[in-house]
């Protein structure tokens, strides 16, 4: 086979994946329901950014920038497309932020011909990642991500430790971002969002502040805190909301994923949860509910995980994890939910606005220990073959 063959087979191959049809599987708990396909693999980035078309300087026609990942995707629907800014990771493990659309939501995800140019703070990142997407009351559209960076007070051979902080653009059509300063608060932070409107005239941001970049130590869970000026934003002091428990689906730590979504009966909350286990740390995702009054007010915690990773889910290049910072409301009512399995590849989920409200405002709360968990069981055990009788 020719270069000219090879060529036209790759550019085949690449169509029929990124114009493959999705399909909902048949299993449904009633909350969601999981598509057969990942929405975005490393194999849907343009060939373009993978390959040099030129014989000349590339005969053997191979890969010459590789990408390991696609990840962690900011979502919004703008413009009647249904957008995703996605993590995309290099062979060379540094991430950047690409945006990928699609027509419906679920399939035919097209990434647009460039990644973004994302300017840089004072001090340069080492690696960018996991951008909330979020169109807020002001007029522009935010994202807030984790901007990583060596730790300057360790020493010279350690090439691990780093730090991380909330880094903070916007735009108005996606295309030209502002950056503003990072955001400045008394801890590292990795999982910040931005409420989506004002809050006493004020900026709202969900934070986890944590000890170190992997530990959240002392930090007690995912926390409110009210800026002044968003074009300067630093955190004076954080409102524990969400906090961690022992032998639950968030010990270890927690953190928001998306902005919350309004609804008639409060702000709808999807987040990770981790807990350490034989094989590492497991990721899952959760929900809960905070007051349309006062958003950082929880009024509903449903007890453990709405989603778990399975099957192929479980394996890739970081295994056994869930992580979403991206979901789209639609005017239907639908509710794409946005999730990474395993650090490797992008799903979509759906829902519906009051599915969600029900599972979050009528799922038992966790009760911490056993006996409570057994007696909310048979509760509902006795009620069934109650019904059941009749």
């Amino acid at each position: 086979m020719n270069f000219k063959e090879k060529k036209e087979k790759l550019f085949e191959q690449h169509q029929r994946l990124i114009t493959r049809k999705n399909k909902p599987l048949d299993t449904d708990n009633g909350i969601f329901k999981r598509y057969l396909h990942p929405i975005l693999t490393r194999d849907h980035t343009p060939l373009t950014w993978r390959y040099d078309f030129d014989e000349k300087t590339n005969p053997y026609l191979m890969e010459r920038i590789m990408i390991n990942a696609t990840l962690n995707s900011g979502a919004i629907k703008w413009n009647d497309k249904y957008i995703l800014v996605v993590r995309v990771e290099g062979a060379d493990r540094k991430s950047f932020f690409a945006i990928a659309e699609s027509p419906n939501g679920v399939d035919n995800f097209r990434f647009w011909d460039y990644p973004i140019t994302m300017p840089e703070d004072v001090v340069p990142a080492t690696n960018v990642y996991d951008m909330r997407l979020v169109a807020h009351q002001d007029g522009y559209i935010y994202g807030i991500f984790c901007a990583e960076r060596k730790d300057p007070n360790v020493p010279s051979g350690d090439l691990s430790s780093a730090t991380a902080t909330a880094g903070i653009a916007r735009t108005k059509d996606l295309k030209n971002w502002e950056r503003l300063p990072d955001l400045k608060t008394k801890s590292q932070q990795r999982n910040v969002v931005l409420h989506p409107e004002f809050v006493d005239g004020k900026y709202a941001l969900y934070t986890r502040p944590q000890d170190g970049f992997i530990d959240a130590g002392s930090g007690g869970g995912i926390c409110w805190a009210l800026v002044d000026d968003i074009t300067n934003a630093q955190v004076k002091e954080e409102k524990l909301i969400d906090q961690r428990y022992y032998h639950t689906i968030k010990e270890v730590k927690n953190g928001e994923g998306p902005a919350p979504i309004k609804t008639e009966k409060g702000w709808l909350h999807l987040a990770h949860g981790v807990r350490a286990c034989a094989a590492g740390l497991r990721y899952v995702l959760y929900m809960y509910m905070t007051s349309l009054e006062d958003p950082s007010k929880l009024i509903a915690c449903p007890a453990g995980h709405l989603m778990a990773p399975q099957g192929d889910e479980r394996t890739g290049d970081v295994s056994n994890v869930l992580f979403s910072n991206g979901w789209i409301e639609d005017t239907d009512g639908r509710v794409f939910i946005y999730y990474a399995s395993s650090d490797t590849r992008m799903h979509v989920a759906t829902s519906t606005i009051e599915r969600l409200v029900d599972y979050c405002m009528n799922t038992p709360q966790d009760g911490l220990a056993t006996g409570k968990s057994v007696e909310t069981l048979k509760k509902q055990i006795e009620k069934n073959l109650a019904l059941l009788k009749k």
